[in-house]
């Protein structure tokens, strides 16, 4: 095979191997983030509706300030059986990538390259220890009142990013912003 072809080829492998290793790494990464949504529920409703709300979501009450109206939850995020096989099918892919390419350029050595497959798992592994977590949602609430005659209020809630799609999809809210 032709020289430039194979360093080419071996540069690309190399890159796809480092975005590999970011992709896994990122699959763990925290996505906490605060928003300011506005209800048109009144403040005391809308806290009973939240606690239900997230009781229901498997998350338990660790603090709650019943002065400013603020409540933090907790709950078991658990690793996701799918996202684990997936990273380790594609670690196992981006490690046959560059085994190939490693047995075009050092042919003698293409028994051990291949062994450099069983690190695939490894991705897998990773993930499932690195996801599963305690996750922590907090919130408080504060009045608002409207133009009109009907009292709304302001929630501030710091969660992961995934819990505050979801809080938006059950819950009529807009953003503050």
């Amino acid at each position: 095979m032709n020289t430039p072809i194979l360093i080419s080829t071996f540069f690309l492998t190399l890159l796809l191997m480092v975005g590999l290793f970011f992709f896994i790494r990122a699959s763990v990464k925290d996505r906490t983030e605060q928003v300011q949504l506005i209800s048109e529920v009144p403040k005391t409703s809308l806290l009973q509706q939240l606690k239900t709300y997230f009781t229901q979501r498997s998350y338990d009450v660790t603090e709650s300030n019943g002065e400013q109206d603020s409540i933090t939850f907790e709950g078991l995020v658990r690793p996701s059986w799918f996202l684990a096989i997936f990273l380790t099918i594609l670690a196992a892919s981006g490690m046959l990538c560059l085994v190939l390419v490693l047995s075009f350029v050092y042919p003698p050595l293409t028994p051990l390259f291949f062994a450099l497959e069983l690190l695939s798992p490894l991705a897998g592994i990773f993930y499932w220890q690195k996801a599963g977590r305690m996750e922590t949602v907090s919130l408080s609430l504060e009045s608002l009142t409207t133009e009109g005659s009907e009292e709304g209020s302001l929630l501030t809630l710091t969660a992961h990013r995934d819990e505050v799609i979801q809080l938006r999809q059950n819950f009529p809210l807009k953003s503050a912003n």
